[in-house]
């Protein structure tokens, strides 16, 4: 994709150089802007032929930065994750996007990445938002960073606001040692597998989860990880009705059972303790066939039914399943395929 050729258009504004009349410099490097905070009058650097990466608020208009204000006003080309939800965010701080607005999301970010750095190796100042946060957490931008340190073009970041920091600042958890996991498969199979790949993890772990399956991913929580397991669930975060339920993840199951959350969530959940069970040692298919024979002649069941039982119970250690149906060659195997 070739400059100046970036669909999903809503409005645009030019960058050649010239006469500078609203504060960016002609030798196409940065330009500072004036912003207002309060009494303040902060000088706010807008770097020119520069991918930006800023953050917006995650629920709390008034945590927007002077450095995002400023670049909302003076980037030459806005690449947002939903541009209503972009110029509703700008209309609340009261500030006209002047540049062109383009539309970045996850569908199409791939695609328009070269067009876009197309316009920063031109000169353009390209900022990304996502509808909340950090861009490239669990939100677009990744594909236009990996073009640009592809292409040699400079990226830059404009931090701020980040709902994985907040809930676990806010968890009373340990933050020296985290991971963050985004969001937990949605399929109750692979939640489970994912979540028995955790279950031995140390760091405190960080997830996200939806109004939606919040309900199963506790079921899964608590059958893999333990009722005992220190936890937060934080929604609402830097809004009116923030909240942060804290206690073990089987008191926290209970409540979600009893007050639904609303809206979207992170799950803070405390790291594995000395103890704990690992995942321990993969078996090989002969070993887990020798244990589904056992298992079938103690409990009476068909063989087929004793593989899915022991297959379910032992795991690897990356929490993924041995294959049923070569545990069961295996069991012909040592009968002498009978």
């Amino acid at each position: 994709m070739t400059a100046h050729s970036i669909d999903d258009e809503t409005h645009g504004n030019g960058y050649a150089a010239g006469p500078d009349t609203d504060g960016r410099t002609d030798d196409g490097t940065a330009t500072q802007v004036d912003v207002e905070l309060g009494d303040a009058a902060l000088d706010v650097h807008v770097p020119r032929g520069t991918v930006v990466l800023a953050a917006t608020p995650i629920g709390n208009t008034a945590d927007a930065s002077a450095r995002l204000v400023a670049l909302l006003e003076r980037a030459d080309i806005v690449a947002a994750e939903d541009t209503r939800r972009l110029y509703a965010l700008a209309n609340r701080l009261g500030v006209h996007v002047a540049g062109r607005v383009v539309a970045n999301h996850d569908h199409n970010e791939r695609g328009k990445a070269d067009g876009l750095l197309d316009e920063v190796a031109a000169g353009a100042t390209v900022l990304v938002v996502s509808d909340a946060g950090m861009p490239t957490i669990n939100d677009p931008g990744l594909a236009i960073v990996r073009r640009a340190i592809e292409r040699g073009l400079p990226v830059t970041c404009a931090p701020g606001p980040s709902a994985v920091l907040d809930a676990l600042a806010l968890s009373g958890l340990p933050t020296d040692r985290f991971c963050y996991e985004g969001f937990l498969p949605r399929k109750h199979a692979e939640r489970v597998q994912h979540l028995r790949a955790l279950k031995g993890e140390r760091r405190t772990v960080v997830f996200y989860e939806t109004l939606h399956r919040i309900a199963d991913a506790m079921a899964d929580l608590e059958e893999i990880f333990g009722p005992d397991r220190p936890m937060a669930l934080c929604r609402e975060l830097t809004k009116d009705y923030e909240q942060i339920r804290r206690g073990t993840i089987g008191e926290i199951r209970r409540g979600v059972e009893d007050d639904p959350p609303r809206g979207e969530m992170v799950l803070v959940v405390g790291g594995a303790q000395d103890g704990e069970e690992d995942g321990g040692e993969t078996l090989g298919v002969e070993a887990l066939a020798a244990l589904a024979t056992r298992y079938a002649q103690e409990h009476d069941v068909r063989i087929k039914d004793a593989i899915a039982t022991v297959v379910a119970e032992h795991p690897g250690v990356d929490g993924a399943l041995a294959n049923k149906k070569q545990v069961y060659a295996a069991v012909l195997a040592a009968r002498g395929g009978r």
